[in-house]
């Protein structure tokens, strides 16, 4: 029977088998990265490398990890180099890495990676560059393929929400390798033919199909568009390098046909609630205003010297017409029986006028007297301030505009000085 060994002891004889196998030494292993860390405290890096059925576990020091020119990702196909060991504590055997370089789709996103940073150094991706949207766009300019869904959805979306809008369809290649000229010149085109926003997209795919919105030459026609773009690319998962130059990124072609225009029936309700508001206001403000109106005359009309006059002249002409009436009556009497009752009666009702009409001169003589007017004629005159009299000095101050009533006319001056001590004095001497 072989002698017992602790857990540590096994540990240690498997780390020295594998230590001394030259076929672990060296090794070069080809698989996608499941999973990669680095821990925050020593800088080492630690992930685990898989294919279609097993994985194997990996370290790499911080040295090592510093000399790597790419952040890896989960699903990031690798190249791994380094030597095959086993870690005593733990009980696991790993690949102690020197070198981790990114295979096939994995160099095209370093490449990716290395042009969004370049571009982004250039300012292409500057939020402060990126123009507003029109509210209401009178023409829309539409860049995609003519044989896409794409194209069919944002029609679809257009017609439906904003129908009084105009469409331009600017047909190009979205995929393959003459499709990133083919944008370019689509881009130009649009950007030329009056439009006032543009909405650049295609439908969804693999990864490689959107590779054209990745190009250069396409990021560099966006950022050069002087009409505010949209870019609707692919899915909303999807995110290409035109969605960072664009002035906007919509996450399907849908959502960039909404995104664009706004829906013509809500416009219309909205239209509809603020005129009414506004009419409501109205009417209420014409209301307060014939109020307002009619009270003011009113107040008028109950302090105006005419309004007395021709109510006491409206007394005297309803007197006389009963005086008539009396005297006429008089005159179909018996003459022996009525003669000295119409004597009589026409002297009082005579003396009556007379002392009426009188008395109605002289209130008319009275409002006359007091008319400010007859003083005006008189030598007076009637200084104004903002259409106001000015009844005391202290009312004005120097610069002050005024109106100088006369008889005849008006004038308009200017207070050079107020001397209120030379009031006081003048009405101290009187």
């Amino acid at each position: 029977m072989s002698s017992v060994m602790t857990v540590s002891q096994i540990n240690r004889y498997i780390a020295a088998k594998l230590s001394f196998d030259p076929k672990l030494k060296g090794v070069t292993v080809k698989g996608e990265l499941a999973e990669f860390r680095i821990n925050a405290a020593s800088g080492h890096a630690y992930f685990t490398l898989k294919d279609e059925s097993s994985q194997i576990k990996g370290v790499m020091f911080s040295s090592n990890v510093k000399r790597l020119g790419f952040i890896p990702e989960k699903g990031l196909s690798v190249i791994c180099s380094g030597s095959v060991d086993a870690y005593v504590e733990s009980g696991i055997y790993q690949i102690k890495t020197s070198e981790l370089v990114p295979t096939g789709v994995g160099v095209q996103f370093l490449r990716l990676d290395a042009l969004k940073k370049k571009l982004a150094q250039q300012g292409l991706f500057d939020e402060k560059l990126k123009k507003p949207l029109p509210y209401l766009p009178k023409k829309i300019a539409v860049v995609t393929s003519p044989s896409g869904a794409a194209v069919r959805d944002v029609i679809k979306v257009l017609k439906r929400r904003y129908p009084i809008g105009i469409i331009e369809f600017i047909p190009t290649l979205v995929q393959g390798a003459e499709a990133p000229k083919s944008i370019v010149r689509a881009l130009d085109k649009a950007d030329k033919c009056g439009a006032d926003v543009i909405i650049l997209t295609r439908g969804g795919g693999p990864y490689e199909d959107l590779m054209a919105f990745n190009a250069e030459e396409v990021v560099r026609a966006i950022s050069a568009c002087s009409t505010p773009l949209i870019s609707a690319v692919g899915h909303e998962t999807d995110t290409t390098l035109s969605d960072y130059a664009a002035d906007k990124r919509a996450p399907t072609p849908s959502a960039a046909a909404e995104i664009c225009a706004p829906d013509v029936d809500m416009l219309m309700n909205d239209v509809k609630k603020r005129r009414s508001l506004l009419d409501g206001a109205f009417t209420a403000y014409t209301a307060r205003c014939k109020a307002m109106s009619d009270m003011l005359a009113q107040r008028l009309a109950a302090v105006c010297p005419s309004a007395y006059l021709a109510h006491e002249q409206g007394r005297v002409s309803l007197l006389t017409n009963r005086l008539d009436t009396a005297y006429a009556a008089c005159l179909y009497a018996k003459k022996n029986n009525y003669e000295r009752i119409g004597r009589d009666l026409t002297y009082a009702f005579k003396n009556y006028i007379n002392e009426r009409c009188s008395k109605a001169d002289t209130l008319s003589l009275k409002l006359e007297t007091l008319s400010p007017y007859k003083a005006l004629e008189r030598g007076y005159t009637l200084t104004l301030k903002d259409s106001k009299p000015v009844m005391l000095a202290s009312q004005l101050r120097e610069g002050d505009m005024i109106t100088i009533a006369f008889s005849d006319s008006s004038v308009n001056a200017v207070v050079v000085k107020t001397d209120k001590n030379n009031i006081e004095e003048n009405n101290n001497g009187k």
